[in-house]
């Protein structure tokens, strides 16, 4: 059987899902607004509502739960609240306890965390994301090999410094660079 492999990059309000489930559609945005899937294409892994960038796209299972294993590492440009300091940052890259969906409480296994430079990404296609008139914010880049439910929110939260804007820009070597906002790309390959 031939599979078709997909990379996206998800704008801010969309779900990852390609239909509404329930017989009244929702406010929400889906995946096949943004282009025309082949029958069984899934998304590798979630990016909320509120989260923007990568996501890739199979008809193949077998990749999908590769990629979705520990083995690939998963990088996010995260935008948060207040000026994050070294102690925050430390924590966060040695692990930090964060809750899971049933409230039970999780450490999260120690990761890459570093501050960098606004990378002056696109503005939102809507809701845009607060200015410094309401303090300060700062821009951090995350780099793990897990995928907890809203687990990078849930770790700067804990932290004290919530997420703002979170985009991820990059699952192993595949990448948002060349990508626009809201464009899909039909691949060869994935692993």
């Amino acid at each position: 059987m031939n599979h078709h492999h997909y990379i996206a990059y998800k704008p801010y309000g969309y779900l990852s899902q390609f239909i509404a489930n329930g017989k009244v559609k929702q406010k929400h945005r889906y995946l096949g607004e943004l282009h025309n899937f082949a029958e069984g294409t899934m998304s590798i892994g979630r990016l909320d509502y509120k989260s923007e960038g990568l996501l890739l796209l199979t008809t193949d299972g077998k990749v999908s739960n590769e990629i979705n294993s520990s083995k690939f590492e998963k990088e996010y440009w995260v935008q948060v609240d207040g000026d994050i300091t070294e102690a925050a940052i430390s924590g966060m890259r040695q692990g930090i306890r964060i809750k899971l969906q049933n409230n039970r409480m999780y450490t999260t296994r120690p990761c890459q965390v570093e501050r960098i430079e606004d990378p002056n990404f696109p503005e939102r296609n809507f809701k845009k994301v607060r200015d410094d008139r309401h303090g300060p914010s700062c821009w951090i880049k995350v780099i793990i090999n897990e995928g907890k439910f809203h687990q990078v929110r849930k770790m700067t939260a804990a932290v004290g410094f919530p997420t703002l804007r979170l985009v991820r820009v990059r699952v192993d070597t595949w990448t948002i660079e060349g990508l626009s906002v809201g464009q899909v790309k039909e691949i060869e390959d994935l692993p």
